[in-house]
């Protein structure tokens, strides 16, 4: 099991008497999603907190608001604590949890879905190294449903990606279906960039040479790959396993 593996920080606040209870206690709040037809005193009193404490304010409708919360029925405000969805590269590996790069990935849908997996996962930051246009990029952050609101994306190119993360002491580990073990049996946890290529070519040799392990996903089928959101999912779901096995700090070794 890894060592110093920090638990995800990443968390959603419901609730107008719970967010204000965090932003007054001075809790890392960056981001509060108010409903856009919520008129209360309540309500006020919470923007003028939120403003005060320098946390954005965004207002988003009853659906959205369904769509996001965890609580059932949705309240009238949600915050997001513990990560800048406009932090730069920098900032996002200075929190030491998972960044994922990807490097190739031709199409928008792919990306879209792969940004989403990430967010969902508690992931500091996404890297894309890809050839994408304006529309393209645009495409790709529709259909990861907008996650990039709550999540750094970030369009940079895999060496910076990966010297930097290097240098703020980040494990690089590459998915490829010709690594030596399984992803469950690779250490996971703590500082992590997951490397992912593309569909076709798959993580280029000159960044895969990068990387400090590889690890596959087991695969027991006629067809020779997952579809890319598939193998990221398995390998970000069984990250949260292992850092929920391990819940004190330790020396990372």
């Amino acid at each position: 099991m890894a060592e110093g593996a920090p638990l995800p920080r990443v968390r959603q606040i419901a609730g107008i008497a719970a967010i204000e209870a965090a932003l007054c206690a001075r809790e890392d709040v960056r981001l509060l999603l108010v409903a856009d037809d919520a008129r209360s005193g309540a309500m006020d009193r919470l923007v003028e907190v939120a403003g005060a404490c320098g946390v954005p304010v965004r207002k988003a409708t009853r659906n959205v608001l369904a769509r996001l919360s965890l609580p059932r029925p949705a309240e009238d405000a949600l915050a997001l604590a513990g990560r800048d969805p406009e932090a730069a590269l920098d900032a996002s590996l200075a929190r030491g949890g998972a960044l994922w790069l990807l490097v190739g990935v031709a199409y928008p849908g792919n990306v879209g879905m792969v940004i989403r997996t990430a967010e969902v996962s508690g992931a500091d930051a996404i890297a894309i190294d890809g050839n994408f246009d304006h529309e393209g990029k645009r495409a790709a952050l529709r259909a990861s449903m907008r996650a990039d609101k709550f999540m750094p994306v970030l369009w940079q190119g895999a060496a910076e990606v990966l010297e930097r993360a290097r240098v703020a002491g980040h494990r690089a580990i590459a998915l490829d279906e010709a690594g030596a073990r399984a992803h469950w049996d690779a250490d996971l946890a703590g500082a992590r960039v997951f490397v992912v290529g593309g569909e076709n070519g798959g993580i280029p040799p000159d960044v895969l040479a990068r990387c400090d392990e590889r690890v596959r996903v087991p695969m027991a089928g006629f067809i020779p790959c997952y579809n890319l959101q598939a193998a990221v999912s398995a390998v970000a779901v069984e990250r949260l396993r292992q850092l929920a096995r391990s819940p004190r700090p330790r020396a990372v070794s």
